[in-house]
């Protein structure tokens, strides 16, 4: 996938996740802070998804995650310009988790209840949104 005769033509891998991303009525992403911005494989999938369809109009949630303190701001505002810049919506209830090394059990579970509770709203209030932008782009302009 990382050839650049990728770019002309996908991978037949890439076009099952490009009809998912379709389908999707929104999209909710969950991105690590990497070298103070989101990870280069994140981008290169960006760039695998057609344009501009992908996130024309599409509503979107983000969540940032970070060893730091500022829970990963940075990658989630630089892919809300990325996504803007495609037409998309963006659900301004964003979650940042920071020192998110500490925030999990040995079994791997995450332990942070606050967060947990600011997660749980943020994806019902996501709900909403999808459906709120899905019903207006579904009904007829006015005359």
């Amino acid at each position: 996938m990382f050839d650049h005769t990728s770019y002309a033509k996908k991978p037949p891998a890439m076009q099952v996740i490009q009809q998912r991303v379709l389908d999707a009525p929104g999209l909710h992403v969950i991105t690590p802070e990497y070298n103070g911005s989101f990870p280069g494989v994140l981008k290169y999938f960006i760039d695998m998804l057609k344009f501009p369809e992908s996130f024309d109009r599409k509503p979107v949630a983000f969540v940032g995650e970070s060893n730091g303190v500022w829970g990963g701001l940075r990658a989630v505002e630089q892919l809300q310009m990325i996504f803007g810049y495609r037409n998309a919506h963006s659900f301004p209830d964003r979650i940042f988790i920071p020192g998110v090394k500490e925030k999990f059990d040995p079994a791997g579970n995450f332990t942070d209840t606050a967060i947990n509770e600011r997660l749980r709203k943020q994806t019902v209030g996501f709900d909403c949104f999808v459906h709120s932008i899905c019903n207006i782009a579904s009904q007829p302009p006015p005359v």
